[in-house]
């Protein structure tokens, strides 16, 4: 999928169910940005507050490529900030231009370090004084309404990963705990659920008029979304390398690469023994579910392995789940980007580059599919403080005079 194209055409007639909501986001790299950018695929206007010359963070990020100005955009922005516009304006500089300005917005939204709005006097308290029906909403490492040992401390994604207790989960005697495995866990999970509760905040000032503040810590989104780690453990179980008992659940090699399985119950296993050619195992007591974990290691691997050693990884996952095995290749980016899934379902958007290059960056797609919602047109990131005259001008009557002076004392772009 290109910048502008769309696709679900027959449903642009029913508008976006966010339409007509305005989001004001002091945000930076990707714990809040990603789950603004979706709040403005599904219709909302998402305005980006950053620094008048630097940029937010993210812009900093590598790779990067260049904006018409030359200046870099870096990969994490590039991917976090389609279909948004840009203002920049210093946040200590231009406190009570963003006061007023938010009174202009539905949401407020931040991600910096807990307290740090606070002590800029842009948090909570100062926003809802003047705008009481606005939605505050922050994100950030430990949260801002209770004080915890964590207070003051930064994070990233892995800080909340590492913290939820999975990477410990998946470790292997031996090996060093994996830092951020799936990418940005944290920072995306974390959007997703500040995403849930800006919109339930929302349906709720619709019926009561009233703002309220969501205050999502990653630390609390992580040890949501690691349920398993605490759950099993409370239980009376250990995982181990990941898996936890009654699953074969693993990485697989086979000629070109790897392939995973995963054979919870008991009435899986036949299927999975017939693909590989092992029925003498049905029934057999050696082979029961309470002991697949142990004997995964030991038995279970060679002959997976033996039997993937002349296919593909692609071959074996097709085998193992026309046979009702759940499985799936292990996809490196070639394999993602040239997936006939992921083509057919519009999950890669190609933004194209204005500094030489004649390859595309690719930013994943809306994995929101509605059936009476017009998917796309996309538009690109913006360039930094490329809206800042018309929001100013627009949302606060300010003249060009007015705007100029700001510009010379440095407090906007």
């Amino acid at each position: 999928m290109r910048l502008g194209d769309t696709a679900n055409n027959e449903a642009a007639s029913f508008g976006k169910p966010l339409d007509g909501v305005r989001i004001l986001a002091v945000e930076q790299m990707q714990a809040l940005p990603w789950g603004t950018q979706l709040l403005a695929r599904l219709g909302a206007e998402v305005v980006k507050v950053e620094h008048p010359t630097d940029g937010e963070s993210g812009r900093g990020s590598l790779p990067a490529m260049l904006d018409p100005d030359g200046r870099k955009v870096g990969c994490i922005y590039v991917r976090n900030n389609l279909g948004k516009k840009s203002i920049g304006i210093d946040l200590k500089k231009g406190r009570d231009l963003i006061l007023d300005l938010a009174g202009k917005y539905d949401v407020f939204c931040e991600n910096f370090k807990a307290g740090g709005m606070d002590r800029m006097g842009l948090g909570y308290k100062d926003v809802s004084a003047r705008h009481p029906q606005v939605i505050y909403t922050s994100v950030s490492g430990f949260g801002n309404t209770v004080s915890t040992a964590y207070d003051g401390w930064a994070a990233y994604a892995g800080v909340a990963e590492a913290m939820s207790g999975i990477y410990e989960f998946g470790r292997h005697e031996g090996d060093l705990p994996r830092i951020s495995p799936v990418g940005a866990l944290g920072d995306i999970g974390s959007a997703v659920f500040a995403t849930i509760g800006i919109l339930a905040a929302l349906r709720h000032r619709d019926q009561t008029g009233l703002g309220q503040y969501v205050d999502i810590a990653m630390y609390d989104c992580m040890v949501a979304m690691t349920d398993i780690v605490s759950n099993t453990y409370s239980m009376g179980v250990t995982p181990k390398h990941g898996a936890t008992p009654g699953l074969i659940m693993t990485a697989f090699e086979a000629s070109d690469g790897y392939f995973m399985i995963q054979v919870g119950r008991e009435h899986q296993f036949p299927a999975f023994a017939k693909v590989i050619g092992h029925e003498e195992w049905i029934g057999d007591p050696a082979f029961d579910r309470s002991n697949w974990m142990d004997i995964t290691e030991t038995t279970i691997r060679d002959a997976v392995q033996t039997w993937a050693a002349d296919k593909t990884k692609r071959e074996c996952a097709f085998l193992f789940a026309k046979a009702g095995v759940a499985t799936a290749p292990i996809h490196g980016p070639e394999d993602v980007i040239n997936d006939e899934h992921v083509a057919a379902r519009n999950m890669l958007v190609e933004v194209p580059r204005v500094d030489g290059f004649d390859r595309p960056a690719l930013v994943p797609g809306n994995p929101v599919k509605m059936s009476r919602v017009q998917e796309g047109p996309e538009t690109r990131m913006p360039w930094l403080g490329e809206h800042t005259t018309d929001i100013l001008r627009d949302d606060l009557g300010l003249s060009d005079a007015d705007i100029a002076k700001l510009r010379a004392d440095g407090v906007i772009a």
